[in-house]
């Protein structure tokens, strides 16, 4: 028996809606891209793709709106996507513009320098088709990525697949992955709060949870989101794990585990994918958790934003191999 609050994998697939891109990786650390250096890639990237890549990897019925061009790039992420279970069928191919594209390069403390060629790419170029309207008539859950709501054209697809969705049963949820320009666009910030309104899993990262709320402290936070109508908030800690907060006061939490990270672009993503997967496919909270943690830290120990997402059977040999960071 299901006992999540979000809408039964049997309901019909998690569709999600958004960028496609190559990621082309910088292999030595360093300050941006202005002399040349060792590179590789591509490899198929997006948040969105990330996410429905292990949703379809770990199980669940999965596919994906957006497009790419007609280019190798393109296929290089459509070859993935359908080797892992995603239904592409709701992916148009421009024969105009390049598939959308990120070259990445890591500082040394960390942090990232990106190129990006989104808005002028197939990434941005895609809408309602009668395609689009198929999924969207079966559907059983949306995922929404924040970074979509930059996308030409995206937020009159959002709307409509969400409506369906939702008159269907369906369930929405929401990772804010919104980078910090995007949230002092007036637009796009009204058109993320109405977002957050309906939805019924939030998946934020540190101070998004406080951002979606518009308040201060996670206490305050949770109430006025769960005032709103959420159904459940799993808030992403990264190397301190992640916790789960119900309405009726409940949390779980779960620690992450010990990994040498390699490349943690996409570990968030990945988490979202299993854990939303798993909590649709019936499983408790618990184990969801533990299943998303295994996830993205399992992603991280591989170069390329999904190349470490995980079926059920090799995250289950990761859990049951891999130390637990004490909490």
């Amino acid at each position: 028996m299901n006992n999540s609050h979000l809408a039964p994998d049997a309901l019909g697939p998690t569709l999600c809606i958004g960028e496609i891109l190559v990621e082309i990786v910088a292999t030595m650390p360093g300050e941006g891209f202005r002399n040349a250096l060792p590179l590789i890639g591509p490899f198929p990237s997006g948040a969105p793709a990330i996410f429905i890549d292990q949703c379809g990897r770990i199980g669940g019925q999965a596919a994906m709106i957006g497009a790419v061009g007609r280019d190798d790039f393109g296929q290089v992420n459509i070859d993935r996507l359908v080797r892992d279970g995603v239904d592409v069928s709701g992916i148009a191919i421009d024969p105009d513009y390049p598939t959308g594209s990120a070259f990445v390069r890591y500082r040394e403390d960390g942090s990232r320098d990106f190129v990006f060629n989104i808005e002028r790419s197939a990434a941005a170029r895609f809408g309602w088709t009668p395609a689009v309207a198929a999924l969207a008539a079966r559907a059983g859950h949306l995922h929404v990525m924040g970074s979509a709501l930059s996308i030409s054209g995206a937020w009159e697809v959002i709307r409509q697949v969400l409506a369906q969705v939702k008159a269907r049963g369906g369930t929405l949820s929401l990772d804010p992955n919104l980078r910090k320009e995007l949230t002092q666009d007036v637009e796009t910030r009204e058109r993320f709060l109405w977002l957050v309104g309906q939805a019924d899993l939030l998946l934020p990262s540190g101070e998004e949870l406080e951002d979606a709320a518009g308040v201060a402290g996670e206490e305050a936070a949770l109430a006025a989101l769960f005032a709103r109508g959420i159904k459940e908030i799993v808030l992403k800690r990264g190397e301190a794990g992640a916790s789960c907060f119900l309405p009726d006061g409940r949390r779980i939490d779960a620690p992450s585990f010990v990994v040498d990270a390699v490349d943690p672009t996409g570990a968030g993503d990945c988490f979202g994918g299993a854990y939303l997967t798993c909590r649709r496919l019936g499983q408790p909270v618990e184990s969801a958790l533990d299943y998303g943690c295994a996830a993205g830290a399992r992603n991280a120990t591989l170069r390329g934003p999904m190349e470490g997402a995980g079926t059920r059977e090799e995250l289950d040999a990761f859990i049951a191999t891999t130390q637990r960071r004490a909490s």
